[in-house]
């Protein structure tokens, strides 16, 4: 295991040192506008020279950020090119077995915790589980429980005509139907992770394939320059949007409220 070495960068988010935690997230202090809630994320990421740095980072508790720390749950299953690793003993520098590329380098690893739901936090803990074998056999290979952020490649329902009979990066959570994926609010925290690749690509996570990080196209428009700058600063191999790279597949906001998303 690498030798982590912590840092906390509250960048352009400029959190008082005064912020106070609770249940997995902070409120800036009041300042005649709406608090603006925040979270801890943590940071595994591979340097230009091989090492491994790993950080604890201050960011805002809202979706564009979340997103990237929480598609796999502790204990998903990940195909490597040494075989199946748990999601929590992958490490910057290990390579994954990806549909698109072959092997490909992780880049990065984030973390975060989802806490159960309160009347304070109502969305918290939101997660789909899919039962072993639901989209056929080793489909997934036992059960799986996907975080928010998860995407998952398949012909998402009312979506043929659009896509061509095409299969799409689908959020899992619109994937719950009560049988074949449920959504689950645990009753105790939830450590999710996510991962960077080189390039963009799908990956086989417990069976299923899964989509590795991307912001999406054209996700800067939505920031702004301060706000863009602190995300950027989570992602050492990226100095710029473009530096993601292009999407694997088309695919569906996580949001289905969003009319943006990321189809051809």
């Amino acid at each position: 295991m690498v030798a982590p070495s912590y840092a906390a960068s509250l960048s352009a988010a400029r959190v008082s040192q005064t912020t106070s935690f609770r249940e997995g997230r902070a409120t800036v202090p009041p300042s005649g506008r709406k608090p603006l809630a925040m979270r801890k994320y943590h940071i595994a990421s591979l340097m230009d020279d091989g090492s491994v740095r790993m950080s604890d980072q201050i960011g805002p508790a809202m979706p564009a950020f979340e997103a990237a720390f929480s598609a796999f749950s502790h204990g998903t299953l990940i195909a490597t090119t040494r075989g199946q690793v748990a999601v929590e003993d992958l490490e910057p520098g290990m390579k994954l077995q990806t549909a698109e590329h072959g092997a490909q380098q992780i880049v990065w690893i984030g973390s975060m915790t989802l806490m159960p739901r309160t009347e304070d936090l109502p969305d918290n803990g939101n997660l789909t589980r899919i039962p072993a074998d639901s989209y056929g056999m080793g489909r997934p290979e036992r059960d799986l429980l996907c975080g928010p952020g998860a995407r998952l490649l398949m012909r998402p329902v009312g979506m043929g005509a659009r896509l061509d009979g095409e299969r799409a990066l689908t959020p899992a959570a619109r994937l719950a139907d009560g049988m074949n994926a449920i959504a689950v609010y645990p009753q105790r925290p939830v450590t999710v992770y996510h991962i960077c690749t080189r390039r963009h690509a799908v990956i086989n996570a417990g069976g299923l394939s899964a989509e590795t990080f991307h912001p999406g196209a054209g996700f800067e428009r939505n920031m702004g320059p301060n706000m863009l700058s602190l995300f950027l600063s989570f992602f050492p191999h990226i100095k710029q949007p473009r530096d993601f790279g292009p999407l694997a597949h088309a695919r569906l906001p996580l949001n289905e409220n969003d009319p943006a998303s990321d189809l051809a």
